[in-house]
């Protein structure tokens, strides 16, 4: 078994949480073992915007909850529309140059493992193996009746078909894939069931409200106990369901690296938070370390 180095930089005061300084991420990947916990940030530089960045859409966007579409049949309405709209743009976006970075990384055996708790799909785009969605996938919808799985682009097909010239103009995209719409621009948008058992659609993905799957939750915990360290990219870690996991590593004595532009709730927890923009950051990373970061695949 090859032995990986131990990590030679440790904190001092003059390498703060918030330095531009990438050297903490080239030493911890330099070691190996990385574990890459991914949020909404990696995928900004794709045209997806961020929750809670400069500009984030919850200052103008409520998500949807998982309470609210359940029990709702004009919640549901309104959700699958803008949420068609969306896919529309959201569908079309690539990988930028920090998924890249990330696939390269995991090419060139220095990663662990990736957890996102993105839903765009764009990881894999890019050519990263075996991540963990921790959030789930736009890309699939389920029923919530007989629990049959079906691709997103075969729902956008039916929904193209049941609302001929559904064409209204969004205010803006969001992370969730949901466009912002009025109620008159919804208008009586039809919705359509599931075309095994005629029950009610969902996009595979954990609403506001909705817990990650317990078995998903114990995978990420274990890839965690099994890391030798763990790399924040773009997540601002506000909610608990990926902040959990930089405490998981820091009680256990792992170093945490965070890249992020803005502070998180995880600084407190690592290292350094380089502040950087993630391509900008990863891929001069990349440079350090000599591993080459190409095209990607496409999604």
């Amino acid at each position: 078994m090859r032995m990986r180095p131990t990590l030679s930089w440790t904190p001092t005061e003059d390498l703060p949480p918030g330095t531009p300084d990438p050297a903490p991420v080239v030493d911890a990947l330099s070691a190996g073992g990385v574990l890459v916990l991914s949020g909404a940030g990696i995928s900004t530089e794709s045209g997806i915007p961020d929750y809670r960045g400069e500009g984030g859409s919850l200052s103008r966007h409520t998500p949807m909850t998982y309470q609210d579409f359940t029990g709702s049949a004009a919640a549901r309405r309104r959700y699958w529309a803008r949420s068609h709209l969306g896919w529309r743009t959201f569908g079309r976006a690539l990988p930028n140059a920090g998924h890249r970075a990330v696939a390269a990384f995991g090419r060139h055996g220095l990663l662990s493992g990736v957890i996102t708790q993105n839903v765009d799909g764009l990881h894999q785009a890019a050519g990263s193996e075996d991540v963990v969605e921790l959030h789930g996938s736009l890309g699939r919808v389920v029923c919530l009746s007989c629990g049959a799985f079906s691709p997103r682009r075969e729902l956008a097909r039916r929904l193209e078909e049941a609302n001929a010239g559904f064409a209204p103009v969004a205010a803006g995209i969001n992370p969730d894939g949901d466009a912002d719409l009025t109620d008159d621009q919804v208008g009586d948008f039809r919705v359509v069931p599931c075309a095994v058992c005629g029950g009610i659609l969902k996009p595979d993905v954990v609403f506001f409200g909705e817990a990650v799957p317990p078995q998903r939750v114990e995978h990420c915990r274990r890839l965690v106990r099994e890391a030798a360290s763990l790399l924040v990219l773009g997540s601002s870690l506000t909610v608990m369901s990926g902040f959990r996991f930089v405490r998981q590593a820091a009680e256990a004595g792992k170093p945490v690296l965070i890249v992020n532009r803005d502070p998180t709730r995880g600084d407190r927890h690592a290292l350094a938070r380089v502040a950087l923009p993630l391509g900008t950051a990863l891929t001069t990373v990349a440079g350090l370390l000599d591993v080459p970061v190409d095209g990607g695949a496409m999604p």
